[in-house]
C-alpha cells in the first residue's frame, strides 16, 4: 500500500511573526493568508524491513534499523519528529518533494508538517479533521522538536483557500474569506510572486527579534502591534477587492516588518524591490520572515508585464500560482502485481 499526500505552501498578505506563541499569548495575533498551489508531496510505502527517509528535493537520504534509532541530528529531522509522533508498524518508506524553491519563505517547512502528519495518520488508520492536522504539524515543529516559528503556515496548508486567523497562544480561530472565480481572476491579473533567488533565512532573525521583544524595545513591540492590526486590515481590503487598499497594507507590512530586524531586507531584496516599483508596482513585501525568499508585489493590471520583466532584470524568477482551494489531501493506492511476473 502507497499512501499520497500533498499540503499547499502560502502566501501571507499581512499579519505574519503575530502568529508566534509569544506574542500571541499576551496580544492576540492576527494574520490574512492565502493557499497557493505549489505543495510538498509526500509518498508512503508500508510494507519495508526498514525506515528509508529522502527527500527528493533537497537530496537528503537516511536509512535506519528501526524507530530507536531515529536521532535528531539536523538530518530530515522532520521526517523523524513524525514518525515519533505517529509511529507506524513495520518498516516504512517516505519520500518527499516540494514546488517551491528552497528557502521560498512561502511557509513550506508548514506545509510539510502537515503533508507528514496527514500521510502517517492514513497509514495508521487514523482520523484527524484539519484543524488536528494543522495543530499536529505545529507541534511537530515547536513540541517535539522546539523550534521557535508560528502557527499559519500549519493552518494554511491544512485548510487551503483564503483565510483570516486569530491566534491567542492556546487556540486559533479562523474564518474563510468568501472569494469566487470572479475575484480569483482578479487576484492573478493584480499580484505577482518573484523568486529573488537567495534563500530565505529566519532562525537566527526570529531569535534576535524575540529577544528584542522579551526586552521591551519599543520599536519592536510597536511594529508587532501594527502588523497583527495590518492583518485584520488586509481581510477587509481582499472582501471589499480593493487593490489598492490592499497594496498599501502590503506595503506599510514591509515597513513594519523591517522595523523588526536590520538583515530582513538585504541588498539583492531591495535591488528587486526597485525594480518593481520603479516599473508601477503599488506594493511589495517579502513573503515569510524576510531575509531573502519570495516578494509578493501588487501592481495595476496594465502595469503588471512591465513589473515582471523589469524584476527578471534585476535578477528574479517569477513564479506562476493560482490558488489552491482544497488544503491538504491524501489517497492511497494498492500495489497490484505485475501479471507478467506471477
Amino acid at each position: 500500500m502507497t499512501i499520497f499526500a500533498r499540503a499547499p505552501v502560502r502566501i501571507d498578505f499581512a499579519g505574519g511573526w503575530t502568529d508566534v506563541d509569544r506574542f500571541a499569548q499576551a496580544c492576540g495575533g492576527f494574520v490574512t493568508n492565502a493557499a497557493i498551489n505549489l505543495y510538498t508531496h509526500g509518498e508512503f510505502l508500508l510494507g519495508h524491513n526498514r525506515i528509508r527517509l529522502n527527500a527528493e528535493d533537497v537530496g537528503e537520504h537516511v536509512s535506519l534499523p528501526g524507530p530507536a534509532d531515529i536521532k535528531y541530528d539536523g538530518v530530515l529531522d522532520l521526517h523523524k519528529a513524525a514518525l515519533n509522533m505517529l509511529p507506524v508498524t513495520g518498516g516504512i518508506e517516505i519520500l518527499t518533494r516540494s514546488d517551491a524553491p528552497a528557502g521560498s519563505g512561502l511557509g513550506a517547512s508548514g506545509a510539510l508538517d502537515v503533508t507528514l502528519v496527514a500521510g502517517l495518520a492514513r497509514c495508521r488508520h487514523e482520523e484527524f479533521d484539519r484543524e488536528d492536522l494543522a495543530d499536529l504539524g505545529y507541534q511537530l515543529e515547536a513540541v517535539e522538536l522546539g523550534l521557535l516559528g508560528g502557527r499559519q503556515d500549519q493552518y494554511a496548508a491544512a485548510f487551503g483557500g483564503f483565510h483570516e486567523f486569530h491566534f491567542d497562544g492556546t487556540t486559533v480561530q479562523s474564518r474563510p474569506l468568501v472569494v469566487g472565480p470572479e475575484l480569483e481572476t482578479e487576484f492573478a491579473k493584480h499580484l505577482t510572486l518573484l523568486y529573488t533567488g537567495q534563500s530565505h533565512f529566519s532562525s537566527k532573525t526570529h531569535e534576535r527579534v524575540w529577544a528584542a521583544y522579551e526586552r521591551g524595545e519599543s520599536s519592536v513591540c510597536e511594529a508587532l502591534l501594527r502588523i497583527r492590526d495590518l492583518g485584520r486590515e488586509a481581510a477587509r481590503a481582499i472582501e471589499s477587492t480593493d487593490w489598492q487598499c490592499l497594496a498599501e497594507v502590503v506595503d506599510e507590512n514591509w515597513v513594519q516588518q523591517q522595523r523588526l530586524d536590520v538583515t530582513i531586507s538585504t541588498p539583492r531584496v531591495r535591488q528587486i524591490e526597485r525594480a518593481v516599483r520603479d516599473a508601477g508596482a503599488w506594493g511589495v513585501k517579502a513573503t515569510g520572515a524576510g531575509a531573502g525568499g519570495c516578494l509578493l508585489v501588487v501592481s495595476p493590471p496594465d502595469q503588471r508585464p512591465h513589473v515582471m520583466k523589469s524584476a527578471e532584470l534585476a535578477g528574479a524568477r517569477v513564479l506562476a500560482f493560482a490558488f489552491d482551494m482544497e488544503g491538504v489531501t491524501v489517497r492511497e493506492e494498492e500495489e497490484v502485481e505485475d501479471a507478467g511476473e506471477q
